[in-house]
């Protein structure tokens, strides 16, 4: 079982050119669609998160459902769901701004336990940021971490929503203890200001950045650096490729037993070849059509 642990909420995605451009309603949160993106790959997935009890609510846990990811570890509220409008350029580049104040996913609270079976505990976007509920969800990281749990996080800054970018920072550094795979895009390491060797010597076992459709690249506590180009596609929108990307790594680690600090050293150049080269192919189909719609298994065959 793989958990992942953060947001759900509302992408109102514009559908046309302009300001006042209609907006439409998409199922998302980095987190979520990491769940989401996990359940279409086949992985056993569960959704930890708290949920509002509004139709918007409903219909994210119904999602999930559908995919075949547990919602038993899903808290409910009866305030709001958050909302994030998306803006997205030429390129198909999505960024966002949020309405998050009293909604149902701050509140939080972390678990008594994990479900039984977990193997890997993913984490990252907003749900690292906002009080109180960032912090219940360290609280959850550190606990799974000390439990011997595969961990893995995507901070996938959203700058709009820090209010203090060094205090920021300085928390970040303080997680990679307690992390075992970090994933993040090159311009989230820019933001963040340190290199992945830096990174590696506070504590994870490997860090994979993303540079859109240049490709990964995967960095070792050995010294080792792996490298695949991105797959080639028409770029509808970049909504949910990073997710896609977190997903099909996780995914592709639990298919090669290898959830585990350990494991992952051993995999080797030609284990780090498959497992990106898989990535990249799942982000470039999630790109190729409107919003965060990851692809199925059957898509990604051969």
């Amino acid at each position: 079982m793989i958990v992942v642990a953060g947001e759900a909420l509302i992408d109102l995605v514009p559908r046309g050119t302009g300001a006042l451009a209609a907006l439409t309603p998409a199922l998302g949160g980095g987190p979520y669609n990491t769940a989401v993106a996990l359940g279409r790959l086949g992985s056993p997935a569960a959704f930890c998160s708290r949920v509002s009890y509004d139709a918007f609510g409903e219909a994210l846990l119904d999602r999930l459902r559908e995919t075949g990811v547990d919602v038993s570890s899903v808290q409910r509220g009866s305030e709001p769901t958050t909302l994030a409008v998306a803006s997205v350029g030429a390129d198909g580049s999505a960024s966002y701004s949020f309405y998050v104040e009293g909604t149902a996913d701050r509140l939080f609270t972390a678990p008594a336990a994990l479900p039984p079976g977990t193997r890997a505990v993913s984490f990252g976007t907003c749900s690292l940021v906002l009080e109180p509920g960032a912090s219940a969800y360290e609280e959850l990281m550190r606990t799974a971490s000390g439990q011997g749990v595969f961990t893995a996080l995507d901070p996938n800054i959203r700058a709009g929503l820090i209010p203090d970018a060094d205090a920021y920072r300085a928390r970040f550094k303080s997680w990679l203890p307690s992390v075992s795979l970090l994933k993040l895009s090159a311009e989230d390491a820019e933001w963040l200001g340190g290199t992945p060797q830096e990174w590696l010597a506070a504590g994870p076992a490997a860090v994979v950045v993303t540079q859109g459709g240049d490709g990964l690249t995967a960095f070792t506590r050995d010294g080792g650096v792996y490298a695949v180009p991105g797959e080639r596609v028409e770029v509808v929108d970049t909504i949910g490729a990073g997710d896609t990307v977190n997903a099909a790594l996780l995914h592709g680690l639990a298919v090669r037993d290898a959830l585990s600090a350990p494991a992952l050293a051993a995999l080797g150049a030609d284990g780090w070849a498959g497992l990106l080269g898989f990535a990249a192919r799942a982000a470039a189909i999630t790109c190729s059509r409107a919003g965060a719609e990851p692809p199925y298994a059957h898509e990604l065959e051969g």
